[in-house]
């Protein structure tokens, strides 16, 4: 069997955004030379998320606007974390949208349902985060 290791590093500039980040992935994939196996995508940060759904604006503006009636940005003085940092809502949303996302590989290449594409979900954002992308097949 063998394995592939690669890390994804984002910036996002702004508190939340969702990144599709499906063409890096594949582009690991191919990396990696495994024609069979599992690929295992993990945000590697605890306010950060990695998911799998449809590439469509509407859908992404609704899972904001429901993630922020879950666990809500301010007050902060509603969250018994905040004190140093303000960003308690951020590690809620991110074990709601999940922390990892599996996927098989078939021929070398993502074997995906219709309409399926991985996403990374930021939730604090304004500094360094990673991703990883582990491949491990034949």
């Amino acid at each position: 069997m063998k394995s592939y290791r690669e890390v994804l590093e984002f910036q996002i500039p702004q508190r939340r955004q969702f990144l599709n980040i499906t063409p890096q992935v594949e582009k690991a994939v191919q990396k990696s030379g495994i024609q069979e196996g599992l690929c295992l995508v993990n945000a590697m940060n605890i306010t950060a998320s990695v998911f799998i759904n449809d590439d469509e604006s509407g859908l992404h503006a609704d899972f904001e606007k429901w993630l922020e009636r879950l666990a809500p940005e301010k007050p902060y003085s509603q969250y018994a974390h905040n004190g140093y940092e303000d960003n308690a809502d951020a590690h809620m949303k991110r074990t709601v949208m999940g922390r990892e996302t599996v996927v098989a590989v078939t021929n070398g290449r993502l074997d995906f349902g219709t309409w399926e594409q991985i996403f990374y979900g930021e939730f604090d954002g304004k500094r360094q985060k990673r991703v990883l992308i582990k491949i491990i097949g034949e």
